[in-house]
């Protein structure tokens, strides 16, 4: 069970956002995620519990932040309800959309696990309902994802295998690179793997 912590910032101009202790596996049912969210000043700031099912898709999906609350899952698309602070307003949306994204780097394994793509694999296109920080207001967005590389670095613990994605946003076209290792993201904008307890868990190959 990989345990570690990441550091958050602005990936425009590196603004440090907080930090993001979790710990994730996989299962009997597919793999999940569990974080908690910290200011840069340490303060709690929220949390993330992502499920995904064998298949990647999002079963369960619960975020915490600035009092505000989504819970969501594949239905439909995706289907989720979202609460304001107060607890006195909730309400539902739904689009035929792939799964979900956000800030954390959990959302970044969910994609790539849901997509299982190869070097072979042509350019795959993925639509996505964000939830923006920091009152999880929902968008829906675009995006392409291209496994550019795959290769296997020497560890202590054996074979480490990282995946190297380019993703592309198609509204704007902006493209950025995202390293992946099993089940934790190495690198990609905004996100720093500061610290990490286990290797990661391998997932098995499509």
């Amino acid at each position: 069970m990989p345990r570690g912590r990441y550091s958050l910032h602005d990936p425009h101009d590196h603004t440090p956002l907080g930090e993001e202790h979790f710990h994730c596996a996989p299962g009997p049912s597919g793999w999940r995620y569990v974080s908690q969210l910290t200011t840069p000043s340490g303060d709690h700031a929220g949390s993330v519990d992502l499920a995904l099912d064998e298949l990647g898709r999002p079963i369960r999906l619960e975020l915490h932040a600035a009092g505000w609350q989504v819970r969501g899952a594949a239905l439909d698309g995706v289907t989720w309800v979202r609460t304001d602070p107060f607890g006195v307003h909730a309400t539902e949306g739904n689009v035929r959309a792939h799964a979900f994204a956000g800030s954390s780097p959990a959302f970044l394994v969910a994609t790539s696990r849901l997509l299982r793509l190869t070097p072979q694999s042509p350019t795959t296109r993925v639509r996505l309902v964000a939830f923006t920080d920091p009152v999880l207001a929902p968008r829906t967005i675009d995006q392409s994802w291209a496994l550019m590389n795959s290769e296997a670095h020497a560890t202590d613990n054996g074979p480490l295998t990282v995946d190297e994605y380019q993703v592309s946003a198609l509204d704007t076209g902006e493209q950025h690179t995202v390293h992946i290792a099993g089940d934790v993201v190495l690198a990609a904008p905004g996100i720093e793997l500061e610290s990490l307890e286990s290797p990661p868990s391998t997932f098995p190959t499509p």
